[in-house]
């Protein structure tokens, strides 16, 4: 058995791969096309003209759904690991609620582009980005709550150095991208997709576009984090029949006709 058949180890990796090529395939489309610069484009701006939007959209889509299963799973196993530890619990249940408001706000993202709906495209970015870091900080707590016993301090290392580069690239491209939109250089710069190195605000623009990138893998790279956990850890659907037939009212049926139907692992 491979690493990743291992458990839902599958999760996390697919998640990543996939989000990483969605930037990677858009970039390479925007950049053949020549609707970028090839020096570190924003994100954003590689899915804004068609044809990348369109992949852009629908890959990001996807890393939408890859995402909340992937923080779903995450809760529910610290939830079998923690049962009678209320304030575990309650930080995990919160962690969740955070994870899918971040994935919400790539759903945002996917279908409201930068240069068509500029303020919606904002808001995205901040629940992805802004909610998403709070994620990772809840999840870091979790694992420094739940070590030495369920988890290693290794785990804790990492995901606390991931959730350091994550809040400098946040403080980097806010005050570069401040700087940027604050009129010193110039209006209607949000709408800007080529760039002169002569130009005034070349600078901040290149150093924003860098924590862009540089934020977005951080976020990658803590799910990596994830593997090893989710190495160890299936989940099981049970379905259980209501009645005989489907077109019957349940009520129809006594308790004691209800049968197991399905017990498989997902």
């Amino acid at each position: 058995m491979w690493w990743f058949q291992q458990g839902l180890s599958f999760l996390p990796v697919a998640l990543v791969v996939w989000s990483a090529a969605s930037f990677v395939f858009s970039y390479i489309t925007a950049i053949v096309l020549h609707h970028v610069d090839p020096l570190v484009p924003y994100i954003s701006d590689t899915g804004t003209i068609p044809p990348e939007r369109c992949l852009f959209g629908i890959m990001l889509n996807v890393s939408t759904f890859l995402g909340m299963a992937t923080m779903y799973v995450r809760y529910k196993q610290v939830s079998a690991l923690s049962p009678e530890k209320p304030k575990i619990l309650r930080l995990n249940k919160l962690g969740l609620t955070l994870g899918w408001m971040s994935c919400f706000g790539l759903c945002i993202i996917a279908n409201f582009q930068k240069c068509i709906l500029y303020y919606i495209h904002v808001l995205g970015a901040c629940l992805t980005f802004g909610v998403g870091s709070i994620y990772m900080l809840v999840q870091t707590v979790l694992s420094y709550l739940m070590q030495p016993e369920l988890h290693s301090k290794d785990i804790f290392w990492a995901r606390l150095a991931v959730l350091l580069w994550s809040c400098s690239s946040i403080l980097s491209m806010f005050v570069s991208s401040v700087l940027l939109y604050s009129g010193l250089y110039g209006q209607n710069l949000v709408q800007k997709l080529h760039w002169d190195p002569q130009e005034r605000g070349y600078t901040p623009h290149i150093i924003s576009t860098i924590s862009e990138w540089s934020l977005a893998f951080s976020f990658l790279s803590f799910f990596l984090t994830y593997i090893r956990d989710f190495q160890k850890i299936s989940l099981q659907a049970v379905v259980s029949l209501q009645g005989q037939t489907l077109h019957e009212s349940p009520r129809s049926f006594r308790a004691e006709e209800q049968a197991l139907l399905i017990a498989g692992s997902i």
